[in-house]
């Protein structure tokens, strides 16, 4: 298996675009990681988009948005996984390249989620649960995490002010973010008095709907040196993919994230790695029990210590383990299909020392996990530099 690198990344600003379609969105991110990386050919594309049908009333969308670059004949694919479906359209590309199947591949993801209104938007994303035994009975994702959230607190004595914690982190990071949907600093006050959308997660413990699109350049390590010049080059050392029952009720401890953990370990076994040695990570936080899960679930800290963590800022930029110095989900946006590959940017970024105000001193080995609906599927990536 050959060693793989990325050699060009790509952000669009993220937010409401009304102006924008997918294709405008999709097609400003690809053109930005291909300018990034210094070239202008590719031997295949991936997308990760999770339901561009119900958004935008389209499929066929890998094809659709090869024309759109102007490359129409090259080899395209789509991949989903429900907010996973950009994660693993990182994970196609790098095994296309580590098995030498293709040399260069554009990995992209991309979500419009705005075309729609509250309640479609809301049925959509339902579909990444379980239909029959989850969403039919009217549950919806706030409901689901508030479920986990509750049930983590009276296992651990998780609280309140300790997933705000997260969020007002999130924000300050975010601010720092031009690409991120929300600048806006806030406080734990200001969580804890937002509306409560479902106990005990407020508004300000819940990611937005964004539309979004971000793409990243893929190549092997021999050639990557090559196209470096004197920037430092970023290796993929580590790829792992699991999954979980979807549906809570069939999970053993609601407490916990198994696909995650499972991920993890692959991961890590892969990189020859442990969390210890990772010095940056973008997580899934599409609520901030989910941020706080997550931590834990990777090993960086133990069962019920993910929420005194953020407490005690040691998930800030400047704490033991940053975490989401982009803004993550709840600040720079969750446009479903682009999250994933958003994260391997900008882990990138970090570890090519680009990141300005909200660069992380010294990263060197970054980590990147993106999960589908309330963990029914995650995936781990670890980058380092050589």
């Amino acid at each position: 298996m050959r060693e793989v690198a990325i050699i060009g990344v790509g952000m669009i600003d993220w937010g409401e675009l009304w102006e924008k379609s997918l294709r405008q969105m999709w097609a400003e991110a690809a053109l930005a990681a291909l300018d990034d990386a210094g070239i202008d050919k590719v031997d295949l594309i991936t997308v990760g988009c999770m339901s561009p049908g119900l958004f935008i009333g389209q499929e066929h969308i890998a094809s659709l948005l090869a024309d759109e670059l102007g490359m129409a004949g090259v080899g395209a694919t789509r991949t989903e996984s429900a907010c996973a479906s950009g994660s693993l359209a990182f994970r196609a590309g790098f095994a296309e390249v580590a098995s030498g199947l293709s040399d260069i591949v554009l990995v992209t993801g991309v979500e419009k989620m705005t075309d729609v209104d509250g309640g479609d938007a809301t049925y959509t994303l339902g579909t990444a649960a379980d239909r029959e035994y989850e969403a039919f009975h009217g549950i919806t994702f706030p409901g689901l995490y508030a479920m986990m959230a509750q049930v983590h607190m009276a296992h651990y004595g998780t609280t309140s002010r300790q997933l705000a914690a997260v969020s007002v982190k999130n924000h300050a990071n975010g601010l720092l973010n031009p690409h991120a949907q929300y600048h806006l600093k806030i406080t734990i006050d200001d969580v804890l008095n937002s509306t409560m959308v479902a106990d005990p997660l407020h508004l300000f413990d819940c990611s937005p709907i964004t539309d979004g699109a971000a793409a990243v350049v893929l190549a092997p390590l021999d050639k990557a040196k090559d196209l470096a010049g004197n920037r430092p080059v970023v290796k993929v050392t580590g790829s792992g993919l699991a999954t979980d029952t979807i549906a809570l009720a069939n999970r053993k401890d609601l407490a916990k994230l198994h696909a995650v953990e499972l991920a993890a370990e692959r991961a890590y076994a892969m990189a020859g790695r442990t969390p210890q040695d990772i010095h940056v990570a973008e997580v899934h936080d599409c609520f901030t029990i989910s941020e706080v899960m997550v931590t834990e679930a990777l090993g960086f800290f133990e069962p019920g210590q993910g929420g005194p963590a953020a407490e005690r800022g040691l998930t800030a930029l400047n704490g033991k383990i940053p975490v989401n110095p982009s803004g993550g989900l709840k600040s720079k946006g969750h446009p479903v299909g682009a999250t994933g590959v958003a994260q391997i940017a900008e882990i990138t970024t970090q570890l090519r020392g680009e990141a300005g105000q909200r660069q992380v001193n010294g990263a060197r080995i970054g980590l990147t996990q993106n999960m589908g609906g309330s963990g029914g599927s995650s995936t781990v990536h670890i980058l380092e530099v050589v």
